[in-house]
């Protein structure tokens, strides 16, 4: 759907929302839904009227944060269908009636398109689900709508602007318009922020889940590659590329997480993950009670920002009044890391791009249509950055160059070395870092300038991370992020789960 058919589109769903405005579903969780809709005081459908509301009067006005390409226009009935099973067997379980947004680069067979943001798939309506897309059906959740996000997931420049599309413009940070929301699932981490949703999902391959998350005070999961299944999802790279819940609170990102896994035919990977799991149990106030947490200083520049050290060391000090054993001011070596990484990336998404392209039954083959794609249309698709990224990545070869799997074999080694050997020698559960600094300023002529980054162990080694927000620069959210090792997510949301409980520094955008 194009942008400048969707204010119909909301115009219509405004208007059919309209149930009075009494009722006032901000901050609340999947589980107190669930308590009121039980009760019968509510339902699935007032749910997904109410959100539809705001999204109409807070995203597409008001602040006007640009966070959703578009509404599912079978939510409504959806919702409604799922309201009467309730009544007559009850709910399937805890997703039940609840509202998900998905990023747009997320494969469902319905009215909404896939369109990773670009032009260049604007119209493009895939023949089938995302696994992960059938798995939340199954559930019994309802497809809000789509997100938008930093076009092709962030990877087309080197000089892009975190949130902006051709297909969706520009997402704006709710905690202040004029700063980044940071990417590329921008929109799915400003949609939970300034609840426009109860929970979304994002994908990531470096990043793009935990610095959303971080910077617009929401918790992000990045899983282990391969508990969550690629397929139906458009990729940059393999090797890291993961979905991965995004919501409000531990237990309900938790709960999301719960439901995206399962075993894919389709991907391979997820064979090796542990999957019978409910994320959500076991989750206590007491969790981090001897646990053994490293801290790594060194990945951002302790001392780049004395306001983001106070709140590194806050958060230290309530780990340990939590009975977290602190191994601080660990070093782990990243020399000769990145550079491969990026090698990495370029392969695989050449190839792995035309591989969704034919499996999806898109408008382009290659990578190569895609690039002749904006050039065509540069006016619309590039009128504040190029493509100079895919330039560098149709330049590659194979996956079978000797300079791939090279490149691959020394960014992995490096990344689970590093972890690997922190956690082993001093026997730790966890490591933290900071997740980032203060949002920077949306800059359409120079990029993106992060400042604070730790995703890039996790998302090269293909381990762990979660973020939770610990703190607030000038009224602007710092996460902190926990790693772990490899399928061992239920501890480590368990260990982040009792440091939201014991700090509780979450709070709403004021819109």
């Amino acid at each position: 759907m194009k942008r400048k058919d969707l204010w119909l589109s909301y115009t219509l769903l405004f208007l059919a929302a309209c149930t009075g405005g009494e009722r006032d579903f901000s901050e609340t969780s999947i589980a107190d839904l669930h308590d009121q809709m039980q009760r019968g005081d509510i339902t699935s459908k007032e749910v997904v009227d109410w959100y539809i509301d705001r999204i109409a009067k807070i995203d597409q006005s008001g602040p006007g944060l640009n966070a959703m390409i578009e509404i599912n226009p079978d939510a409504q009935a959806i919702a409604a269908s799922l309201d009467r099973e309730w009544q007559s067997s009850g709910p399937r379980g805890p997703l039940h009636g609840i509202p998900v947004v998905l990023k747009a680069n997320i494969d469902t067979a319905d009215q909404m398109y896939t369109s990773a943001g670009s032009l260049a798939l604007a119209n493009h309506v895939p023949p089938q689900d995302a696994f992960i897309v059938k798995r939340l059906r199954n559930a019994g959740a309802v497809i809000l709508g789509k997100a938008n996000l930093s076009e092709w997931a962030n990877f087309r420049s080197t000089r892009s602007s975190s949130g902006w599309s051709s297909v969706g413009g520009q997402t704006l940070n709710p905690y202040d318009t004029a700063r980044s929301p940071c990417g590329s699932s921008s929109g799915s981490g400003v949609a939970v922020a300034a609840n426009l949703t109860v929970v979304a999902i994002g994908t990531e391959t470096d990043g793009s889940v935990v610095c959303p998350a971080g910077i617009n005070g929401i918790v992000g999961i990045k899983p282990t590659v391969g508990l969550v299944s690629r397929s139906g999802i458009i990729p940059i790279a393999h090797s890291q590329d993961t979905a991965g819940p995004m919501a409000r609170s531990v237990r309900d990102a938790a709960i999301l997480l719960t439901a995206m896994t399962g075993a894919d035919a389709n991907d391979p990977a997820t064979a090796d993950a542990k999957i019978h799991q409910d994320y959500s149990a076991s989750l206590t106030a007491d969790g981090l009670n001897g646990k053994r947490i490293g801290v790594i200083r060194s990945w951002y520049g302790a001392g780049s920002n004395p306001h983001v050290d106070n709140i590194f060391e806050a958060s230290i000090e309530a780990l340990k009044k939590q009975g977290a054993e602190i191994i601080d001011d660990l070093e782990i070596e990243t020399e000769g890391m990145y550079d491969p990484e990026y090698e990495v990336l370029l392969y695989e998404f050449k190839t792995d791009l035309a591989a969704y392209f034919k499996s999806s039954a898109a408008p382009m083959d290659s990578l190569a249509d895609v690039i002749a794609f904006n050039d065509a249309h540069a006016e619309t698709v590039m009128p504040v950055f190029g493509q100079e990224v895919f330039l560098e990545a149709e330049d590659k070869g194979t996956l079978a160059d000797e300079a791939y799997l090279a490149a691959l074999t020394e960014s992995r080694r490096i990344a689970r070395e590093g972890i690997d050997g922190a956690m082993g020698e001093h026997e730790l559960d966890a490591l933290i870092a900071i997740t980032n600094g203060p949002a920077w300023m949306i800059d359409h002529v120079n990029g993106d300038s992060f400042g604070i980054v730790s995703s890039s162990l996790a998302a090269i080694s293909g381990y762990p991370s979660i973020t939770v927000p610990a703190g607030f620069v000038a009224g602007l959210p710092i996460g902190l992020s926990f790693v772990g090792k490899p399928w061992n997510e239920k501890q480590l949301i368990e260990i982040a789960y009792a440091f939201e409980q014991a700090t509780g520094v979450r709070r709403a955008p004021e819109l």
